[in-house]
């Protein structure tokens, strides 16, 4: 029996509708932007396998690292104990973020450092005996699925089941081209309720909602209306974070900082799960006191593991490397003269691109769902072709590791191209 059959015995896939969808392809190995199946087929991973992976699979800088430090210490609790790799990860990290974060909360994965956040805005609040209940977030969000984050988000159907049972969370318009004075006035009116304890975005690219894209002008505004009124900004950088749109983080192109950051993902390069929720020290402060009932009372088993923490430092070295920094302006470059064919084609909508992201929007008659026929057609599409790409509703993306050659980008681009024609 082949590993894919053994699979569905025991296995339940995420975002999968077991009866309907596709069995899960079996993957046996990876190496730099590559995969293979069980059955030897080579695949190219164009979307980092959601995000996490920009320095390639396998990647044995980090993989030495990891082996390094399982053989050091492997994970000690972080409850009382602290280690180095925790302590000199945080150190490195500092030195990255935007200047005005000083603290660091260690959690499992991007939803986790979201609860994080949301559960700070809200108690620092509450330990100054004032009530802000309320979450600010853009329409068509994805903040992640545990509760706080999922109440956070906006695709419905994701938290359909659940809507009765979440915070209360208030929408704004994506300040998209044209919609920029209607999402100011609407955040303008919730800001000076004094309802609202934090604004959660993902800055500059919402990634679920099909790589949609606005500008830092706007945010910056945003933001300075929220602080003008005592709520704390939430920078959601999971998805973006780590060179995906050029620099380290989006909240680089601003001239506002943000009070908390989210970030995972690419954060140990696609090896181990690891979150962070960042902060201001005022914010720290505030949970400083006397009163052990005014401490954040949250945690995970494997909070700051070493193992993690050595992973995520392998992974900033080959960031701030020369190689790499070059390999994001050339994978950038390669998207610009691509999207410069695509705007002239007749079934391309629009297209945008930021540092490695690469989106087209392809011309549709009707409403196009997020796991729509035309979604469908084209996932298995890509996959039959030997990329791996998930469109959204009628929105290509490309999401590519760093170190993805001219060569394997060329033929993601040339696959994209065909399946314009069988739609």
């Amino acid at each position: 029996m082949t590993l894919a059959a053994r699979n569905l015995k025991h296995n339940w896939h995420p975002y999968t509708q077991h009866k309907t969808s596709r069995t899960p392809i079996a993957i046996a190995r990876g190496e730099g932007a590559l995969l293979w199946d069980e059955d030897g087929k080579e695949y190219i991973d164009a979307i980092a396998s959601w995000w996490v992976n920009p320095f390639g699979h396998a990647n044995r800088f980090i993989a030495d690292a990891i082996y390094k430090q399982l053989t050091t210490l492997e994970h000690v609790l972080f409850g009382g104990f602290t280690h180095e790799p925790a302590v000199v990860l945080s150190e490195k990290l500092i030195e990255i973020l935007p200047n005005n974060q000083q603290k660091l909360f260690y959690s499992d994965n991007g939803s986790t450092s979201v609860e994080i956040a949301i559960k700070v805005s809200m108690q620092y609040f509450f330990n100054q005996g004032i009530k802000k209940t309320k979450i600010i977030a853009f329409e068509d969000a994805f903040h992640g699925d545990t509760f706080g984050a999922m109440a956070a988000s906006g695709i419905s159907f994701f938290t359909e089941a659940f809507k009765d049972s979440l915070i209360e969370v208030v929408r704004i318009p994506v300040p998209t081209a044209g919609n920029e004075a209607k999402s100011i006035e609407a955040l303008e009116k919730l800001a000076a309720t004094n309802e609202c304890a934090a604004f959660i975005f993902e800055p500059l690219v919402q990634g679920a909602a099909g790589m949609v894209m606005y500008a830092p002008e706007i945010l910056d505004q945003l933001m300075a209306i929220c602080k003008a009124n005592e709520v704390f900004t939430i920078a959601d950088e999971v998805m973006t974070g780590f060179g995906k749109t050029g620099r380290n983080f989006a909240c680089d192109y601003l001239e506002q900082q943000p009070d908390m950051m989210c970030i995972s993902k690419a954060l140990t390069g696609g090896t181990i799960p690891m979150a962070i929720t960042s902060f201001t020290q005022e914010i720290f402060d505030c949970f400083y006191d006397d009163d052990i009932n005014k401490a954040l009372f949250h945690g995970h088993t494997f909070t700051a593991n070493p193992t993690g923490c050595a992973a995520a430092l392998a992974s900033l070295e080959l960031l701030q490397s020369e190689e790499m920094q070059e390999n994001l302006k050339r994978v950038h470059a390669n998207h610009l003269v691509f999207e410069a064919k695509m705007k002239q084609h007749h079934k391309v909508k629009t297209t945008r691109v930021l540092g490695v992201i690469l989106a087209i929007e392809i011309k549709t008659d009707s409403q196009e769902s997020y796991y729509g026929s035309m979604r469908n057609l084209l996932y298995d599409f890509f996959i039959e072709n030997g990329v791996i790409l998930r469109p959204v509703g009628n929105i290509v993306y490309v999401l590519p590791p760093y170190v993805m050659t001219d060569q394997q980008l060329n033929k993601v681009y040339h696959v994209i191209e065909n399946a314009l024609e069988i739609i």
